[in-house]
């Protein structure tokens, strides 16, 4: 049986390193993998990580560089998009520039151009199109985001969802876990936590926004478990997920998690409001999600927030 393609948009950043090494880790390699990337030339650790991935220079707000995959790679089965300008304060000050990446118009342009549109598109999208005004929203629930970031993403689900017949679109929470193959230049949460903590200094942690922060080897399963059930159900999807961790928390627990695993002094957690602060951009306050429809839906869990910290620290250490 010929092997199924998989096409990973944005496969230098910090999802999509993480997504490529999942697919490259299955047993049997039952894939062949590609991603695109935007700085040239890609990482050569991912390169030398993952050797018989293509990888392919795409400019997303043109299109240039997808005819290469088309006649290099060909159609591929699954096509996972996480590229993104997902810095919120970036797209406040970059409104056109955030719509131009944020919505995926190259992308199914090109995937619609192919005699038959079986390819599904697994969209990454973010927590913070809901408004924030309420705990755990639920998939059905009113969008209504606070800031540019989330209008770009809200606007890329409703260009997809109308534009497109075969797709699973994911909202999700902070993403926090290990460094990749070829470490990336934004700082993690996890890690900026720990190190924050290190130096002994007091830092500023805001007691009055909550997230549900998933591990991102979870996040991977979430994926690798979509394209198994597109490949086993051969049918159209049209489905919309929240992906977040079980667990309601607050920019402060996050950091005491942190803090009472590495054994560090909790009064550094400085614990003030998220208002008291001008971040150059309007954050939402709640936008905790309701993640039944993902367990029921692929039979997954992900793991508590406290179990994936100790899981990134062990990784970390051992680096």
């Amino acid at each position: 049986m010929s092997k199924k393609k998989v096409l990973v948009v944005g496969g230098t950043g910090y999802l999509g390193q993480h997504i490529l090494q999942g697919y490259a880790e299955i047993h049997g390699s039952p894939y062949d993998l590609a991603f695109t990337h935007q700085s040239s030339p890609p990482p050569q650790a991912l390169l030398d990580a993952i050797p018989h991935s293509f990888a392919f220079h795409v400019d997303l707000k043109t299109g240039e560089g997808f005819e290469a995959i088309s006649n290099s790679f060909g159609q591929p089965d699954v096509v996972v998009n996480c590229a993104a300008i997902s810095v919120p304060r970036i797209c406040e000050v970059d409104p056109a520039a955030a719509f131009a990446i944020n919505v995926p118009s190259s992308l199914v342009e090109w995937l619609s151009s192919f005699r038959k549109s079986t390819t599904l598109l697994i969209h990454l999208s973010t927590d913070q199109v809901y408004e924030g005004e309420k705990s755990f929203y639920k998939e059905d629930d009113e969008t209504d985001p606070v800031n540019v970031y989330g209008k770009s993403k809200i606007a890329a689900e409703q260009f997809i969802s109308e534009k497109y017949s075969n797709f699973a679109i994911l909202r999700s929470s902070i993403i926090f876990g290990p460094q990749t193959i070829s470490p990336v230049p934004k700082s993690l949460p996890i890690q900026w936590i720990d190190s924050a903590l290190a130096k002994g200094k007091k830092m500023d942690f805001f007691h009055d926004e909550y997230r549900c922060p998933v591990f991102v080897k979870d996040v991977v399963a979430i994926i690798l478990a979509l394209t198994n059930k597109w490949i086993s159900d051969n049918k159209p999807m049209q489905l919309l997920l929240n992906v977040g961790g079980p667990e309601r928390v607050s920019r402060a627990q996050m950091a005491e998690v942190v803090a009472h695993i590495r054994g560090y002094d909790a009064s550094l957690i400085n614990i003030v409001s998220a208002l008291s602060v001008d971040r150059g951009v309007k954050s939402p306050s709640d936008i905790s999600m309701d993640i039944t429809k993902l367990v029921q839906t692929l039979n997954i869990s992900p793991i508590p927030y406290k179990d994936g910290v100790k899981l990134t620290l062990d990784a970390e250490a051992k680096c």
